[in-house]
């Protein structure tokens, strides 16, 4: 049985919600585009930049669902030792919100409307896992984040050309993700079944689709 929050953990969570939706994100690590002038994107053509900056949003929102479904799975994972996994993996992902929304406002963007939306129910889906035991607690943040690195890959070839800053951003995320992956393999991760793999695919499709416009 999974353990039972308790009122202090409830309460943090919340206050992890209210932190990721409204609060300026943070990076410990110096953004992976620091070296690399903004001066570059005089180059883009204003289609390109909201591309870009569309794309981005996406990731963004990307981020939030993270945020939301690692918040969840930590409410009810059973093991602390996957608690603390959840953690460091969150604390990562706040990492990658910080800079794709620093990117988004180099480009004159928006983060996503829907945000709110989405973290509520990454914040369910989340703690569903948790419920089914540890296994498929730390199986579904491992496809969880090979999805992600995969989405990733498809954004790195439609990035422009000339974009060396979103690139160098969306390849350090990617690497994240991956041994993010890893890792919850590691500690014994189960592979999830197809049918839910899907279910997660599809659930992934409306979320970029209605971040990249919203």
């Amino acid at each position: 049985m999974a353990n039972i929050p308790s009122i202090d953990h409830l309460i943090t969570e919340f206050d992890t919600a209210l932190r990721t939706l409204f609060a300026k994100p943070h990076s410990v690590r110096a953004h992976p585009d620091a070296d690399i002038s903004s001066s570059q994107d005089a180059a883009l053509t204003e289609a390109e930049r909201k591309h870009v900056s569309a794309l981005m949003r996406v990731n963004h929102t990307g981020e939030v669902c993270a945020q939301a479904l690692y918040s969840g799975q930590s409410l009810t994972a059973k093991r602390p030792a996957v608690t603390q996994a959840l953690k460091q993996a969150a604390l990562e992902e706040t990492e990658h919100l910080a800079w794709c929304e620093s990117r988004i406002t180099e480009l004159g963007g928006r983060t996503s409307l829907l945000n709110p939306l989405f973290y509520a129910g990454a914040f369910t889906m989340g703690a569903a896992a948790g419920v089914l035991g540890d296994k498929w607690n730390l199986g579904f943040l491992a496809e969880t984040e090979k999805q992600v690195g995969a989405h990733l890959e498809s954004h790195l070839s439609k990035l422009p050309d000339g974009d060396e800053k979103t690139r160098k951003i969306v390849e350090q995320m990617q690497q994240d993700e991956a041994r993010h992956a890893r890792e919850a393999m590691h500690q014994g991760g189960a592979h999830l079944p197809k049918p839910a793999q899907m279910t997660m695919q599809a659930v992934s499709k409306v979320m970029t689709t209605a971040s990249y416009y919203l």
